[in-house]
């Protein structure tokens, strides 16, 4: 079986799906958390509360991107810093295990090898940049 006819339909995939990640995400912050709710946890754990809105709006505008596929090599790489914040502030004292309690960083790190996965494999179809080649 030629892989390289299913590939481009896996970066689809991936992308797609990365990105409604980012807008499940994004939505927990502000419709469960709330945005002020989301910055005084952020203090909390010793992140500037203002870094709440930033982590946001990052995570929406990073899925609109992903989803549309305007230049998501580089969005899936521009990503990585919010899932290390995550890792660093919060899940790394966890543990490994993402159903430990305060959740591990096991979640966060796929989801940074998932975007890597991505920025390697290129756009896939239907995507506003043609950075994949067949």
């Amino acid at each position: 079986m030629n892989t390289s006819n299913t590939a481009p339909y896996a970066a689809l995939l991936l992308r797609i799906t990365l990105a409604l990640y980012f807008f499940a995400h994004a939505g927990l912050k502000l419709f469960v958390f709330t945005p002020a709710g989301t910055a005084q946890f952020f203090q909390s754990v010793g992140v500037p509360g203002w870094m709440a809105y930033v982590t946001i709006l990052w995570e929406i505008l990073g899925a609109i991107l992903l989803f549309v596929g305007f230049k998501p090599r580089i969005v899936a790489i521009a990503l990585i810093p919010v899932l290390l914040g995550a890792i660093f502030t919060v899940h790394g004292a966890a543990g490994f295990f993402f159903t430990n309690p305060n959740g591990g960083w096991e979640f966060p790190f796929m989801w940074i090898i998932s975007l890597v996965a991505l920025a390697l494999i290129g756009d896939g179809p239907f995507s506003l940049s043609k950075s994949f080649k067949n």
